[in-house]
C-alpha cells in the first residue's frame, strides 16, 4: 500500500474530511496520511481507540512516535493524557488501549535503527522560548538527532514567516490556524513539504500551537516492500 508515498511532493491533508477506516481491532480506527507498506508499513496516521478498546501487543521494529490529540491513551508504562508526546524507539514493545478512550497522531518506522531513547513530554507544561530570528514564534525543542528535530511551536496573531526546507518539513496544527500558501490549516490538519521547498507560513488571528518536524526526509527507509501502486491523494494539495 502506498499511500502519499511521493516525497517529493507537497500535501496537505485534511482528517476532517476523511472517513474512519477500521484496523485488524475492533475498536481502533484509523485515517491514513501517508503509508509505505501493509500492516508493517512507514507510516504516519491518525488513530482512534474507542473506549475500551486495545491493540494487540506489539513491538516496535522501527519506533513510534505519537502525540495524544484527545482523550486518554494508555499502555503498561502509564495514562497518557491530551497532549502527551511520546518517543518509543526500536526493539521498544507495549500493549496499546483507552477505557475512556483516545485518538493519536503517530508515526511508525521512521527512527534511526540505533536510537533507544526514550522520552515521554508534556506538552502543555511544555516551556516554550522566543525564537531570535523569527518574531511572533516562541519553540522548544522536543527531539534532536542527527536524521532530525523535533518542535513544539507557538505562533502568535498573525506572525508570518518564510522558513527554507533542508531535508523536508511536516506540520501538525494542534491548536488554533495557520496558513502555507493559499491553505488554511486548521486542528489536525497536518502539511509535508519536500526538501528544498520553501515554507510560507502565516498564523490566523487567534494564533497556533503547532508540532514540526524537519531533516527527516534525507533518508526514506520503508520496513517492506511495498507494491507500486496508484497513491491515494485525494487530499493532496
Amino acid at each position: 500500500m502506498r499511500i502519499n508515498a511521493d516525497f517529493d511532493q507537497r500535501v496537505v491533508v485534511r482528517p476532517g474530511a476523511m472517513d474512519w477506516t477500521p484496523s485488524p481491532m475492533p475498536g481502533v480506527d484509523r485515517k491514513p496520511l501517508d503509508r509505505i507498506g501493509e500492516e508493517v508499513a512507514r507510516a504516519t496516521t491518525i488513530v482512534r481507540y474507542a473506549p475500551e478498546s486495545r491493540f494487540s501487543a506489539h513491538t516496535h521494529g522501527g519506533g513510534e512516535e505519537y502525540i495524544v490529540l484527545d482523550g486518554v491513551f494508555q499502555d503498561e508504562h502509564g495514562d497518557f493524557p491530551k497532549g502527551a508526546y511520546v518517543r518509543n524507539p526500536p526493539t521498544s514493545r507495549h500493549t496499546p488501549s483507552s477505557k475512556p478512550g483516545a485518538v493519536i497522531f503517530v508515526k511508525l518506522w521512521q527512527f534511526d535503527p540505533e536510537d533507544r531513547e526514550q522520552i515521554h513530554i508534556d506538552l502543555n507544561a511544555a516551556e516554550l522560548t522566543a525564537r531570535a530570528n523569527a518574531p511572533g514564534v516562541s519553540d522548544a525543542i522536543l527531539f534532536k538527532d542527527a536524521r532530525e528535530e523535533v518542535r513544539l511551536e507557538r505562533w502568535a496573531p498573525n506572525a508570518a514567516h518564510e522558513i527554507a526546507i533542508d531535508g523536508g518539513f511536516e506540520l501538525l496544527v494542534l491548536s488554533g490556524g495557520i496558513v502555507e500558501g493559499e491553505d488554511p490549516l486548521g486542528p489536525w490538519d497536518w502539511l509535508r513539504l519536500p526538501d528544498g521547498a520553501t515554507a510560507r507560513l502565516q498564523a490566523g488571528p487567534e494564533g497556533a500551537r503547532v508540532w514540526t518536524k524537519t531533516g527527516h526526509l534525507r533518508q526514506i527507509s520503508p520496513p517492506v516492500s511495498a507494491p507500486v501502486s496508484a497513491p491515494v491523494s485525494a487530499q493532496k494539495a
